[in-house]
């Protein structure tokens, strides 16, 4: 193996109950009398999409809602929480990114969230910074969304590599999707709200990252 491909922010470091909270927080602030409690919010995570989770909830509760501007401040304010700092990586994330690093291997970001997102992500995580990824992929250069695989398409077209030479960490089932659909191995990753989701299709679900169980390649 010589990638090593990690498929959102929250494979990095757990951001799931930031984002719930920014989205009640969005909800509030749009004058919306919606709650997304943390069951709510699991049962969203089998999808892939805020804005199309905001669109969802309003068209069961026949809603005219603008969901694209309830997104945008929900992503404001998820982006101020992450600006605050403080964040931990997730257990194995650090010492495996480096692992691969020092292995020779590519690593890359391949997710389709926004780069203000990302770049506020990796600001809030202690020891993690924008050059630890030889490639970052975002929804500026990708528009299609997870489980569609234009994201792992992109960055295996762009460092040069074969889809069976890579590894994927993701931690919901719409990027397990994405991964399997490019042809590349995914070891599955769950955070906080998507632990009890069905992982099936994945080589393996792990609970922490582990360089010594990387796959040859991507051990220092």
């Amino acid at each position: 193996m010589s990638a090593l491909l990690f498929g959102s922010i929250s494979t990095l470091a757990d951001t799931s109950e930031l984002q719930r909270e920014s989205f009640n927080e969005a909800f509030a602030a749009h004058d919306l009398d919606w709650r997304w409690d943390q069951d709510d919010y699991r049962e969203m995570l089998r999808g892939n999409g805020g804005a199309d989770r905001i669109a969802g909830y309003a068209a069961e509760r026949g809603q005219d809602v603008d969901a694209a501007a309830v997104h945008a401040t929900k992503s404001e304010l998820f982006q101020q929480k992450l600006g605050r700092g403080g964040l931990t990586a997730r257990p194995g994330v650090l010492e495996s990114l480096r692992s691969a690093k020092t292995a020779g291997a590519k690593v890359a970001l391949v997710t389709t969230t926004s780069p203000e997102n990302v770049v506020a992500l990796v600001q809030g995580v202690d020891e993690l910074s924008l050059e630890d990824f030889d490639l970052v992929v975002d929804n500026s250069v990708v528009t299609e969304s997870k489980p569609d695989p234009a994201a792992y398409a992109y960055a295996l077209r762009t460092l040069g590599e074969d889809a069976a030479d890579a590894v994927a960490v993701e931690d919901n089932v719409g990027g397990v999707e994405s991964a399997n659909a490019a042809g590349v191995t995914v070891l599955a990753f769950p955070n906080t709200n998507t632990a009890s989701h069905d992982f099936s299709a994945a080589s393996r679900v792990v609970d922490r990252l582990d360089p010594a169980q990387l796959p040859a390649g991507l051990q220092a």
